[in-house]
């Protein structure tokens, strides 16, 4: 007896049920078609990745994609064969899109692979039998494709209830009633199965009045498994479309509703498939995955109305022919029902693991929908829609793009049950309009997402840049305090002793330094306008203007070294003792140091200009050459001073000679003509106009280098 409490859920229709036709005969099987085309993609959640290629051999129950990540099923070879093609086909969807299959040609011989199920699984730990149904691919067999083992991965206390659904409620399908009828022990021990993993208090079959047959044979069933389903109970519930809605047939049995948005394990509830719980007990018991499903096969131009065994891949056309189907009689072929259903363009699209129908109609059957005519706002969806949603608000969302109205009005809580189109007397195809909102609604969500990582890995990159220019900018001013200071320490120096500066009245000892700066600038004025000259025969006036400014500046230096000489002269006729004076031992010595001071700020300079691959490298080259002159210059003045100061003072008439030091700037001054050489050659082979000063250059050094070697000889003497 029956001590469930039912409940009734708002709307809902009684279309003409059209079951009969094809519960005549039992499940049948059919033979081998010629090829087997297998969608990737039977589910919901990531597609499947194949793991066979073009020409493999492969057995009957081998894994020939396999699932990627959580949310996602393994396809199985549903006969032995020859993989034949890896390509896009046409498969089952509303829109007849293609995607990626898998073409099996048959070889008849039905080799299994290796399987194996597992003994005494209702003694298994739940985490090995979610596994195995994982391994095995199955997925909900009721229409949505949803995997299996993701729903069974629920925490057991969360899980009152479970709900077998087996109310088979859209018209045409008869695939879940013959099934239980033939099958009812096994769909039992599926269901023991669940209640393992699971553990709930107990477990409702919620299924039709309509079926008497499948009522009685579960029920029989029941009475052998009374140690172990004690808290399984069959109850029938009223016909009435949809009541195998998931939400209504969790309403019907236990009142409850399952929010907006939310699952049926937030209330405590689970819901699987009839035919999901048959496909679990061959996985787990016999170790088969899901190749095959029950399929019903009818319609007026079916000649042979009745449900088959089918292996998934089988192209419609094949079980079109196996049933007699008069093609001159058949106006629509409709895959699931005709409430929920779709048409097919294609007779070779593939069964996949959610087809539970085939619809061979005629045009007196079913005739091509009327024309839309404009909404009358009679209310009549509002009554028929069992989700209790408002169809005729989310039709004109729907029709304007009005996106976030219509997910403001819970239009993904619409089932698609077609309840409200069916009553309309508009004809308005309303379940069309809520499918192309939904997929719009997808895209919209799925760009959104695109751009809010494109814009976070904007963001990141600008973040990265705004770093590093920051550290370049600390670099760069760190770079620069650190030669204003050099510059403030040398403007100290010079404060504290005027005399070196080359404008006011210098030493005599600096005149030999001004008189060669003097003959650079001279020699400077002349090449430049020798320069000019040429560029005016050729014509090329923007050369010319470049030429002058730098004769100009040339001119200037040529003036300032001039006036330095002239003061340099003056100061040390007016007050030649003054001079001897300043020149001591420690103003030398400083002498020095600006001069090395002055060369490692240029070999920086240099090496900065390397490392950037400045256009200066040459310029600073000779630069750092000259300055690493004035400082042997320097000290060379140096020691010549201490030797003179002491002659002065009777010390003894030869200094001490460091002849390692000579040794050094003879080897100093072979390298600079080296140096100088190997420039002259390079500007002589390429005609440059520097041959002239580079040979001067290479001249003054070849005269520094016999000075040094003959001081190296005088000190062995």
């Amino acid at each position: 007896m029956n001590l469930i409490t039912l409940h009734e859920f708002k709307g809902g229709i009684h279309p003409p049920e059209n079951k009969t036709q094809s519960t005549a005969s039992p499940i049948s099987s059919l033979k081998l078609p010629e090829t087997l085309t297998l969608p990737i993609a039977q589910h919901i959640g990531a597609q499947s990745k194949p793991v066979v290629s073009l020409g493999d051999m492969v057995l009957k129950g081998q894994v020939i994609a396999e699932a990627q990540g959580f949310v996602s099923a393994n396809l199985h070879a549903p006969t032995s064969g020859k993989i034949t093609a890896i390509e896009h086909r046409v498969i089952a969807h509303p829109s007849g899109m293609s995607d990626i299959c898998i073409e099996i040609q048959p070889d008849g011989l039905e080799n299994w692979a290796t399987i194996q199920g597992i003994e005494n699984y209702l003694e298994a730990e739940p985490k090995a039998l979610i596994e195995k149904i994982a391994a095995s691919g199955v997925t909900g067999l009721g229409g949505a494709g949803f995997p299996t083992h993701v729903k069974a991965s629920v925490e057991p206390s969360k899980i009152e209830t479970l709900i077998i659904n087996a109310a088979e409620c859209e018209p045409y399908i008869t695939a879940d009633d013959m099934l239980m009828r033939e099958q009812a022990n096994s769909i039992i021990k599926g269901i023991e199965i669940l209640q393992r993993i699971v553990q709930p208090k107990q477990c409702l079959i919620g299924i039709e009045d309509n079926k008497p047959e499948a009522i009685a044979a579960l029920e029989h069933a029941l009475k052998h498994f009374k140690d172990n389903t004690f808290n399984i109970h069959v109850v029938p519930i009223p016909t009435k479309y949809p009541s195998g809605g998931e939400k209504q047939l969790i309403e019907i049995l236990t009142g409850k509703e399952v929010p907006a948005g939310g699952l049926p394990s937030d209330i405590g509830i689970l819901c699987q498939n009839v035919g999901t719980c048959f496909a679990i007990y061959k996985a787990i018991s016999k170790g088969e995955p899901l190749i095959s499903r029950v399929t019903t096969v009818t319609g007026n131009a079916c000649g042979q109305p009745q449900n088959f065994e089918v292996l998934l891949g089988t192209p419609v056309s094949h079980l079109l022919r196996e049933t007699n189907t008069d093609s001159n009689q058949l106006n629509r072929l409709i895959m699931g029902g005709p409430m929920m259903g779709f048409t097919l363009e294609d007779a070779q699209t593939p069964i996949v693991k959610s087809t539970n129908c085939i619809i061979a109609s005629s045009q007196q059957e079913l005739p091509d929908p009327a024309y839309e005519q404009a909404c009358i706002r009679c209310g009549m969806c509002t009554e028929a829609c069992p989700a209790q949603l408002l169809p005729q608000q989310l039709y004109w969302f729907a029709k304007s793009s009005n996106l976030e109205q219509a997910t403001a009005h819970n239009i993904s809580d619409c089932i698609e049950c077609g309840a409200c189109a069916y009553v309309c007397p508009s004809s308005i195809p309303l379940v069309q309009y809520y499918r192309f909102a939904k997929g719009e609604i997808k895209q919209a969500n799925a760009d959104k997402l695109k751009s809010d990582r494109a814009k976070e890995r904007f963001e990141t990159r600008m973040a990265r840049q705004e770093r590093e220019a920051a550290e370049k900018e600390a670099k760069r001013k760190a770079r620069a305090e650190a030669a204003a200071k050099k510059q403030a320490e040398k403007k100290a120096a010079e404060a504290a002793a005027p005399a070196s500066s080359e404008a006011k009245a210098a030493p005599a000892a600096d005149l030999e330094l001004l008189q060669k700066k003097l003959d650079a600038a001279q020699n400077g004025v002349k090449k430049t306008k020798e320069k000019i000259a040429l560029a005016e025969e050729a014509g090329d006036t923007d050369k010319v203007e470049l030429l002058k400014g730098a004769l100009t500046k040339s001119q200037d230096k040529m003036k300032e070294a001039a006036k330095a000489i002239a003061s340099a002269k003056k100061a040390a006729k007016a007050e030649p003792a003054a001079a001897q004076i300043e020149m001591t031992p420690e103003r030398m010595e400083k002498k020095v140091e600006m001069a090395e001071s002055r060369l490692n700020t240029a070999q920086k300079r240099l090496a900065d200009a390397k490392e950037s691959n400045s256009e200066q490298v040459d310029a600073l080259t000779t630069a750092v050459e000259k300055q690493q002159e004035r400082v042997n210059e320097a000290k060379q003045a140096l020691t010549e001073f201490l030797n003179t100061l002491s002659n002065a003072t009777q010390l003894p008439a030869k200094p001490e000679v460091n002849l390692d030091q000579l040794k050094q700037k003879v080897l100093a001054a072979q390298t600079r003509v080296d140096k100088a050489l190997e420039r002259l050659n390079m500007a002589k082979e390429q005609g440059l106009e520097t041959v002239g000063a580079l040979q001067m250059g290479l001249d003054k050094q070849q005269a520094k280098l016999e000075e040094a070697k003959k001081a190296l000889q005088e000190a062995s003497a």
